[in-house]
């Protein structure tokens, strides 16, 4: 509970209650009623009344997200060097002022959207890249009043911190910074980089004027209607080529893709007729051996030639063999049963005549 609101509103009661006396004591004398008690009722009550109100005049209390400056004329500066801490503090009424400061949190938002941003509107930053491109940021500050340095804060910027520092030295060190940069490196490869250093030379320029920086957040970034254009013709060209070598390289992998298969036809054949020729040597070489084998059987066997070509004739011809010295073979259409003789022939056994 707050005390010095306290003694307030007590002071706030007694002043009415002197007020109400008198009134009451005016009526009375204009009736002619005696008023002595109630004039010293009334003396009482407003020595009270002056006196809480002396006391709640010289009674402060700070908040825990709060610090107070004292602004003294006691004071050879005018001030007390130390900030008031959070809790009850006393001070000499009439003499002497308290300033209460917030040190909590504060964001600060510049948006080109008319809705967010502190300032109505279109409050982004425009900036100019390395390369002469106009672009639109948007940002915001977290930021909290430097409670070691809140004499220091009251004595440069007041309350006016908010309009007259952050947000003109913030948008400064956002335009240096893009400066910087290409407007591609703005948006893709130094984006990180660049908000890295705005965040390092915001934070300097603040403690310097006793604001702590808690984060500074990039949150977009827009382009002219014409970069913007160029951007997106930009971007379909690549993806065009993109399309393009992946088709290159579609056709290049079908290439060689038949240039394999020919490769493991041309192979095919090739171990193919290799192997017909293997084989027509291998029985090439067999057929040799077996003719060689049957010249060395032919050599030391000479009848066995005759004994073959006797066996391979049909059983159902008939033949006569004539002498040794006649070498001829005579069909015998019919023929009876043999009768020896002296003659060198050999006996037939008599077939059935065929039709």
């Amino acid at each position: 509970m707050n005390v010095a609101i306290v003694i307030q509103g007590i002071v706030g009661i007694l002043w009415v209650t002197v007020v109400a006396l008198i009134v009451m004591a005016v009526v009375r004398a204009s009736k002619g009623n005696r008023v002595g008690k109630l004039t010293t009722t009334i003396l009482i009550t407003a020595v009270a009344a002056v006196l809480l109100t002396s006391i709640s005049a010289g009674l402060v209390f700070i908040q825990p997200d709060q610090r107070g400056v004292v602004i003294s004329a006691l004071q050879p500066k005018g001030y007390r060097e130390e900030a008031l801490q959070p809790g009850l503090h006393w001070i000499i009424p009439y003499f002497e002022n308290v300033i209460v400061y917030s040190i909590a949190r504060q964001t600060y938002t510049m948006s080109i959207s008319p809705l967010e941003g502190e300032i109505k509107g279109d409050d982004s930053v425009a900036a100019r890249t390395a390369d002469g491109q106009e672009v639109l940021l948007d940002a915001s500050v977290i930021y909290q009043a430097d409670p070691a340095q809140i004499v220091h804060l009251h004595i440069n910027w007041q309350s006016r911190y908010k309009d007259e520092l952050v947000r003109p030295l913030t948008r400064g060190i956002m335009r240096d910074a893009v400066a910087k940069y290409r407007v591609e490196e703005v948006y893709s490869t130094k984006r990180t980089q660049m908000t890295q250093e705005i965040s390092d030379t915001l934070r300097q320029k603040l403690a310097d004027n006793g604001i702590q920086l808690i984060d500074f957040i990039l949150r977009n970034i827009t382009f002219s209607a014409d970069y913007a254009k160029s951007v997106e013709q930009k971007q379909i060209a690549e993806q065009q080529a993109q399309q393009a070598k992946f088709v290159v390289e579609q056709k290049r992998q079908e290439a060689q893709q038949a240039i394999e298969t020919a490769k493991g036809q041309a192979e095919s054949v090739k171990i193919r007729a290799q192997a017909d020729a293997d084989a027509r040597v291998i029985q090439a070489k067999a057929e040799a051996e077996a003719l060689n084998l049957i010249a060395e059987v032919l050599a030391a066997n000479p009848a066995l030639l005759t004994y073959q070509y006797i066996n391979k004739i049909a059983p159902g011809i008939q033949v006569m063999l004539v002498p040794n010295n006649m070498p001829y073979l005579l069909p015998l259409p019919t023929m009876g049963p043999a009768t020896p003789t002296n003659s060198n022939t050999l006996p037939v056994p008599n077939p059935t005549p065929t039709p």
